[in-house]
């Protein structure tokens, strides 16, 4: 097995065919931790494309946004009937107003710059509902490339670290790590 080991890390050397075999040490081949792995990268890798997920992830969310977009423009065009119908409604009042300008003047146009002012405020809020729906949208596009690209960064450590362990350094990494849970262990106890 060292031959075989060695034929991977001098890549210059090759062993000769007398020296292959199975090792059936069950400590020294680690068929353990390989399953861990092996199970690992079957699971998170099943039918995973990256550029595929992303794309994909990135068309989701488009549609998404371009769905909230639609749905506030037409929140928009709601408002812009509502506001016609204020103003047809203001117009009619000032047809009164001017039946009753002697006796309510004042009355009146305090009745119009209310119309007015809440059509506008009403204008206003669904807009600024648009703009934050986007900006939601946007922050959590982000956000999901970005655990995305983590998780395929980690992914590709696991791989580089797993294909560059050799048997020796790969013990020494679990004693140390099993040395480190046994310090925390104790400090929690």
């Amino acid at each position: 097995m060292k031959n075989v080991t060695d034929s991977f890390v001098f890549f210059g050397h090759w062993p000769s065919a007398g020296s292959f075999g199975f090792n059936t040490d069950i400590l020294a081949t680690n068929p353990i931790n390989l399953s861990v792995v092996l199970g690992v990268l079957i699971f998170f890798g099943k039918g995973v494309c990256a550029s595929c997920l992303l794309s994909d992830l990135l068309d989701n969310r488009k549609q998404r946004i371009l769905n909230t977009i639609r749905n506030s423009e037409e929140l928009r065009e709601g408002a812009i009937e509502q506001l016609e119908k204020a103003r047809a409604r203001l117009r009619k009042v000032e047809m009164e107003a001017d039946q009753f300008r002697v006796n309510g003047y004042s009355e009146i146009e305090r009745e119009k710059l209310n119309l007015i002012n809440s059509t506008y405020k009403t204008l206003e809020q669904l807009e600024n509902y648009k703009n934050e729906t986007i900006h939601f949208e946007q922050q959590r596009v982000i956000n999901q490339v970005r655990q995305r690209v983590f998780q395929q960064a980690l992914q590709g450590a696991l791989g580089t670290l797993n294909s560059c362990l050799t048997d020796e350094l790969h013990l020494r990494t679990i004693s140390a790590n099993i040395g480190m849970f046994g310090a925390i262990k104790e400090i929690t106890d």
